[in-house]
C-alpha cells in the first residue's frame, strides 16, 4: 500500500482504519470481529489507525490498543482525539449510552478543551491504548468551542508535541470552514475533514484544501461515503446522507455518478475512495470496518483502478468541480511505494 506525507504530516498509508465500529457504533461488535478488523487491515498494508475516547466511551481505544500490542511500534501510526473528557458516572452504568454506541453508560462525555482537560484526556487515551506517545492528536469537533480550542487547546498540544508525547496535532471536524481557520491561525500539522471532501460534497475544495497545500498541512479525508449513500454500487432509496435519510435530489446525483462509474467498469464506492486522493493535500482516506471482511473490502476498493476518463466524464456532466480530472494523475511527489 502506498503512503503519503506533507511537509508537516507523518507519513500515512493511503488507507486508514477508522475504529468507531470497534467501539460498538450503533450496534454490538464482538471482540473477535474487532480484532479481525484490525488484523485484516494490517495484512492489507494499512498502518494508520484512528480512534477517539468518544467511540464507545473508551472501548474503541482499548480494543485497538490490544490488537496492536504485538505489532512493531515504529511501523504504525495512531491518532486519537481530545475535547470530550470521559467522566466516571457510576449512577448511570446500568443504562445504555445515549451517544450512539452500544455500551453501558459508565462514563459521561464532558466538553473540555482546557489544558487540564486535554492532559487528563490524553493520559486516559494512552493508558487505554497502551502507548507512551500518540502520533496524531486531533481536537475533536470543537464547533462550539473555537475560542478555547484554538488557544488553550492548541497551545497545550504544541507543548506536548515539543515534549515528544505528541508527534503531530490538528483538529477533526464535520465542516471545512473552521478547519480552514485552524490552518490559517494556528500551529497545526494535520486536519481530519469528515464528509466535506466527497463525490457529493465539495466544500473542502473552496478554501481548506488549497490553504492546506500552501501551508504543508496534511488533510485526512473521513466519512467519504457520507454515512452510507456512496457505500453501495447503486444507492438504495433507504440510504442515509450525513446520518439522515438522503433527499431525492442526493439520491439522483448519486445514481447519476453510479451510472458513469459503471460505464467505466468501476463502482460508486471505489470512486468514493479514490476521489479524495486526487488532491495532493490529502494524505489518507479513513474508512471504518466492523470485521475482517469489511477491512479487506476497503483495501480491495482502494486498490481497484479508476480510469482518468471517469473523472473527465463526471466533470463534463457537472457532477464534479472543474479541475478534478486534471488532478487524476495524483500527487506523485507526495507518495511512494509503501511497506
Amino acid at each position: 500500500m502506498r503512503t503519503r506525507t506533507c511537509a508537516r504530516t507523518p507519513r500515512l498509508t493511503e488507507l486508514g482504519l477508522g475504529a468507531a465500529q470497534l467501539g460498538n457504533l450503533a450496534r454490538m461488535t464482538s471482540d473477535e470481529d474487532a480484532r479481525g478488523a484490525v488484523d485484516a487491515a494490517w495484512e492489507s498494508g494499512v498502518r494508520y489507525f484512528d480512534t477517539a475516547p468518544h467511540y464507545g466511551l473508551g472501548l474503541s481505544e482499548r480494543r485497538l490498543g490490544a490488537a496492536l500490542a504485538q505489532r512493531p511500534r515504529a511501523e504504525y501510526t495512531v491518532s486519537t482525539k481530545v475535547g470530550r473528557l470521559l467522566v466516571p458516572s457510576p449512577e448511570t452504568k446500568h443504562l445504555q449510552d445515549d451517544g450512539g454506541f452500544a455500551v453501558p453508560a459508565a462514563f459521561r462525555r464532558s466538553w473540555d478543551f482546557s489544558r487540564d482537560g486535554i492532559l487528563r484526556s490524553l493520559e486516559g487515551s494512552m493508558e487505554r491504548l497502551g502507548l507512551d506517545h500518540i502520533d496524531i492528536v486531533y481536537l475533536h469537533d470543537p464547533d462550539h468551542h473555537w475560542q478555547e480550542a484554538s488557544t488553550t487547546g492548541v497551545d497545550t498540544l504544541v507543548e506536548l508535541r515539543d515534549q515528544g508525547v505528541v508527534k503531530a496535532l490538528g483538529a477533526g471536524m464535520n465542516q471545512a470552514g473552521m478547519l480552514t481557520e485552524f490552518i490559517r491561525r494556528c500551529d497545526v500539522d494535520v486536519v481530519m475533514v469528515a464528509g466535506r471532501h466527497t463525490l457529493l460534497d465539495h466544500s473542502a475544495q473552496d478554501d481548506l484544501l488549497p490553504l492546506a497545500q500552501e501551508r504543508g498541512v496534511g488533510v485526512v479525508a473521513a466519512a467519504v461515503y457520507n454515512s452510507g449513500l456512496l457505500s453501495a454500487p447503486r444507492p438504495p432509496v433507504s440510504a442515509t446522507y450525513d446520518y439522515q435519510p438522503a433527499s431525492r435530489e442526493l439520491l439522483g446525483r448519486a445514481a447519476a455518478i453510479a451510472d458513469v462509474c459503471e460505464r467505466h467498469d468501476s463502482s460508486l464506492p471505489v470512486a468514493a475512495i479514490a476521489y479524495p486522493l486526487l488532491h495532493p493535500a490529502v494524505t489518507s482516506v479513513v474508512l471504518g470496518a466492523r470485521d475482517a471482511v469489511q477491512s479487506r473490502t476497503n483495501a480491495d476498493r482502494l486498490a481497484a483502478p479508476v480510469p482518468d476518463a471517469l473523472w473527465e466524464e463526471l466533470t463534463r456532466l457537472g457532477l464534479l468541480p472543474e479541475g478534478s480530472a486534471a488532478q487524476a494523475a495524483g500527487p506523485d511527489a507526495a507518495s511512494d511505494a509503501a511497506v
